[in-house]
């Protein structure tokens, strides 16, 4: 890896492209999350409908899924330093339409915005990859848990900050709709993001990272084989597995966990509080997290993550919507469980392709896993309404049970006997 840079430059710049990153998705997770916290509630006001608010939210997690293809296929030939600049920048144009929506009650845009803002947060996962592209091979996952550590900050801090702060600015200093605020902040949120990355991401990890490695002449892979990869490669199969399962059980259980509150009369800011208390629970343990996994078996973190995410779910699923601290615990075990999903499975899938190939099967897996938190946000809101929230919970808990048995499958695998031969006639 030293064949044109010697190893005390390589160290330098895996250092600071740490911290470019660090203080690049601080501030793009305060948008994320500023944005989250507001569409549910802001789609209530202006249809009335359960299953409206819901789909304003998933618009998010749809929009991450559309990006996440084309953005793994850019970063795979341009860098990661273009991607980032340019997934923000939709974010940014998201945000400020989401404003105009609230400001005008005109819902149909406020999924457009919401939807651009889902590009954002593709940004957003594809930096934790970048956080790999330099790190060595034994601290590949505690680096990548750094990165989603600095983006808890910014992301705790948002609900509070865009429920709290943000409305009381929009209400007493602008004079207009309360939730027209987080909009705003979001707006300012990603512009310094992506200021950070395009000025300081130099040189990009990716492309350095390639010009220093040994799979160079791997040509990229195509979509179809970025996919067939991604399936067929066992311990690939259970990382996006856990990733796809972790984060439809999250977004499911979230989105619609502001609705369940808002009908126990709780203000804004305790919800924003839920929220934050979540997002804890998502980033702020990851450096943790990541030093567990590059230490025990990923299959081990995979049953952990499932677990973990049943607890919470469960937990949440026998909350009244009068109650709040039920919700609060757990909404913070459904996002610390995410974490070790997403900790695990993006470790996985860094380490056993070759970087070549690397940025366009992480978009395959990217896409994979929000589209299933797409899914599993869109269907929240059918549930909600032909049930109620305790029944969506409680499937989502049975859901994430699926992570238990994937982490046993290369066990049993190996240990399965071989067929016998077929006697002779």
């Amino acid at each position: 890896m030293t064949d044109t840079l010697p190893d005390t430059d390589v160290v330098a710049i895996r250092n600071r492209t740490r911290w470019v990153l660090i203080f690049s998705v601080f501030p793009a997770g305060m948008g994320m999350t500023a944005t989250f916290a507001a569409t549910s509630l802001a789609a209530k006001e202006m249809t009335g409908n359960d299953a409206l608010a819901t789909l304003a939210a998933t618009m998010t997690a749809i929009g991450g899924a559309v990006a996440a293809l084309p953005l793994g296929a850019h970063m795979a030939d341009h860098g990661r330093r273009s991607g980032l600049v340019r997934a923000w920048s939709v974010g940014i144009v998201g945000a400020a339409l989401a404003f105009i929506s609230v400001l005008t009650q005109f819902y149909p845009l406020l999924l457009v915005g919401v939807l651009f803002v889902g590009v954002g947060q593709g940004a957003s996962l594809a930096a934790r990859y970048a956080a790999a592209d330099l790190a060595e091979p034994m601290h590949r996952a505690r680096d990548i848990g750094i990165v989603m550590w600095a983006s808890s900050i910014g992301s705790v801090l948002g609900p509070t900050i865009a429920l709290g702060g943000a409305g009381w600015v929009a209400i007493n200093v602008l004079e207009i709709d309360e939730l027209a605020g987080p909009y705003l902040m979001a707006i300012l949120a990603f512009v310094i993001a992506v200021a950070v990355v395009n000025t300081t991401l130099r040189p990009d990890p990716l492309l350095l990272a390639k010009e220093l490695g040994s799979a160079t002449d791997i040509k990229r892979p195509s979509l179809k084989k970025s996919f067939h990869k991604l399936f067929t490669h066992r311990l690939a199969a259970i990382a996006v597995l856990a990733m796809a399962v972790g984060q439809t059980v999250m977004v499911a259980v979230m989105t619609v966990t502001p609705l369940h509150m808002n009908d126990g009369d709780h203000e804004a800011r305790i919800i924003g509080l839920v929220i934050s208390l979540h997002v804890v629970g998502m980033y702020f343990f990851s450096p943790i997290v990541g030093w567990i996994v590059d230490r025990v078996p990923s299959t081990v973190m995979v049953a952990a993550a499932g677990i973990t995410l049943f607890i919470g779910a469960e937990m949440a699923s026998h909350t009244d919507p009068s109650d709040s601290l039920g919700v609060f615990i757990g909404l913070f075990l459904v996002g610390l469980g995410w974490s070790f999903a997403m900790i695990s499975g993006a470790s996985l899938i860094s380490a056993v392709f070759a970087v070549s190939e690397r940025a366009s099967v992480q978009g395959a897996a990217d896409f994979t896993m929000v589209a299933s938190g797409a899914t599993g946000g869109l269907l929240s809101g059918v549930i909600v309404e032909a049930t109620d929230y305790h029944t969506l919970s409680h499937w989502a808990a049975i859901l994430a049970l699926a992570l238990i048995a994937a982490s046993l499958y290369p066990t049993f695998t190996r240990m399965r006997p071989s067929a016998p031969a077929a006697s002779a006639g």
